[in-house]
């Protein structure tokens, strides 16, 4: 199993999740963070640390979330590894409590 990023996240970007992770497995992308479950070792240290809770195990990805899984996959092997955290978004905050995000999501810079 691994944990995945999930759409809260997307126009977020919030990375102290990444500042946690013992085996860096965090990518970046534009707008939004993925995990390499090839790397993730299901630790659970990143999901508290989460102010948009938007890290799950694999096994609790609700119904409308699932694509979130292979787009993890897909994107960790196409955006560069993020070891350190940086500042989120500048509109972070405003973006935090939405839903239905995903249109949202910009996979190339």
């Amino acid at each position: 199993m691994t944990h995945v990023v999930t759409e809260a996240c997307i126009r977020c970007k919030y990375t102290d999740c990444v500042a946690v992770c013992p085996v860096e497995c965090f990518h970046e992308g534009p707008n939004f963070l993925v995990i390499d479950p090839k790397v993730c070792i299901d630790c659970g240290v990143c999901i508290p640390e989460c102010p948009v809770e938007a890290i799950v195990e694999e096994k609790d990805l609700p119904p409308g979330q699932l694509e979130y899984l292979a787009l993890n996959t897909e994107l960790a092997g196409k955006w560069p590894l993020i070891t350190q955290s940086r500042e989120p978004l500048p509109d972070a905050d405003d973006w935090a409590s939405r839903h239905d995000k995903r249109a949202l999501l910009t996979e190339s810079a």
